[in-house]
């Protein structure tokens, strides 16, 4: 953005200096011509005067000494033509190639040519007419080398060349600067985004930072951040809080549940299991609740896990749990099942989507678990044959306490799937959601591969 930036600042001034370059350059061209040329002209003028003595007393010697003299002391050719346009006298002129003299006999002084390129001219022509008392008597024309004029302009180009580089390094430089002076709140909003994202929740932008306008822009930023910051302290102190403060009672319900399955007729052993399974629903919805609520140790705890070892242990607990399912596992035979994750996040996350296939499942029905290897992951994948959901609501199931109309008298509380998100994507990972073409629900967790170490 800064490059770009810099180069919107840069362009328009460049062009402008090479317009300005462009105009300056022909006016100096044009300015140099016309100083050596009204020197010309100047030197012309003096000898029209020996030229109308000479022609009046038809001496051409009159003349003849003073162009000897112009072309020994300035090196510069010149004659003097009659009014039938012959030579009259010369220092070495051959006045007949000179077009310009035809000017000066018809009464009119010459003009300088507007050739103003330095190579396109060779030689600087100025005719003058000669008068006698308003009678046109002759015409005296000097031809001088270019050059010296060819240099001068060359010079000039070559000075504004060096100045107009000098000028578009310094243009670069503060193009660069502003840019970088103008993007810099841009760039801090950006960097103390990323640090918010990644959980540093009291990054900060400084309020000195970047041009006045966008100054009252980083103050909001800052006030916004730190009511998130507030916001997000509070929720987690409150998940934390919840999390210990029913722990102690679910323990003793659990305790409770126990003792009631001891001392329960068979006939109501089945009533005993659901309640059992539901406290250990709760129990693990706690230690996500928990895990989400402390998410700033989630990383350091990552470490290389075998998952067909997690998941088979896992599963096992479900068969057991899960009484009116029938309960599939398949993992492949190779040892390449090892990932990076938190044991406790992992298992956290199984559960949350085991219990959901468990709840929408149909007595009777088979809960598909499967451990593959694509790419660079490690998907474990749970297939339900229940009703599924319909397509639109897909991306809706990830979202806190989101529940389908349609499965409204299912018992939950809409908080599985989205924990089960939330976890997976602290160390990586991530949650797939599909609707299998025959019916049911599938869901993949995924978690990055790792090395096969314990």
């Amino acid at each position: 953005m800064r490059r770009r930036l810099a180069l919107i600042l840069f362009v328009p001034s460049v062009l402008v200096l090479l317009l300005l370059g462009m105009a300056l350059v022909h006016t100096v061209a044009r300015a140099n011509q016309q100083d050596v040329f009204l020197d010309r002209l100047g030197d012309a003028s003096y000898l029209v005067l020996m030229a109308r003595q000479s022609l009046l007393a038809d001496d051409p010697s009159l003349v003849g000494g003073d162009l000897e003299r112009y072309r020994q002391v300035y090196g510069i050719e010149a004659a003097v033509v009659d009014q039938a346009g012959e030579t009259w006298a010369s220092n070495g002129l051959a006045v007949q190639e000179v077009d310009e003299r035809l000017v000066a006999l018809a009464g009119r002084r010459s003009e300088p040519r507007e050739t103003l390129l330095p190579w396109q001219v060779d030689r600087i022509v100025v005719a003058e007419p000669v008068f006698d008392g308003g009678d046109l008597v002759g015409a005296v024309v000097t031809a001088s080398d270019a050059e010296h004029l060819s240099r001068s302009i060359w010079l000039t180009w070559g000075m504004l060349a060096a100045g107009g580089l000098a000028i578009v390094l310094l243009a670069i430089v503060i193009a660069n600067r502003t840019a970088g002076w103008v993007l810099r709140p841009v760039e801090a909003v950006d960097r103390a985004m990323d640090e918010i994202g990644h959980g540093r929740l009291e990054a900060r932008i400084p309020p000195s930072t970047g041009p006045p306008e966008l100054r009252q822009i980083i103050a909001r930023f800052n006030n916004m951040a730190g009511r998130v910051e507030h916001l997000m302290r509070r929720q987690q102190e409150f998940a934390s809080n919840a999390s210990h403060e029913l722990r102690n009672p679910l323990n003793a319900l659990m305790l409770r549940v126990e003792d009631l399955a001891l001392s329960t007729p068979p006939q109501n052993a089945t009533e005993v299991a659901h309640v059992r399974a539901e406290a250990v629903r709760m129990a693990h919805i706690l230690d996500a609740l928990l895990l989400l609520a402390d998410d700033a140790n989630l990383d350091e705890g990552a470490e290389a896990l075998d998952l067909a070892e997690v998941v088979t242990r896992r599963v096992e607990s479900w068969r057991m749990l899960a009484v009116e399912q029938h309960v599939e596992l398949s993992v492949p035979t190779h040892d390449d099942t090892w990932a990076v994750a938190n044991r406790i996040v992992l298992e956290c996350a199984f559960d949350a989507v085991m219990d959901n296939a468990v709840k929408f499942s149909p007595v009777g029905g088979r809960l598909e678990v499967e451990v593959t290897t694509p790419g660079d992951l490690v998907e474990i994948t749970v297939r339900d044959h229940g009703p599924g959901v319909p397509p639109e609501e897909l991306a809706l199931l990830t979202e806190r306490f989101w529940r389908s109309p349609g499965h409204s008298t299912v018992k939950g509380s809409g908080l599985g799937l989205a924990i089960a998100s939330e976890l997976l994507a602290t160390g990586g990972g991530g949650l797939r959601l599909e609707l299998p073409d025959d019916g049911g629900f599938r869901v993949r967790l995924q978690v990055p591969r790792g090395d096969g170490i314990a």
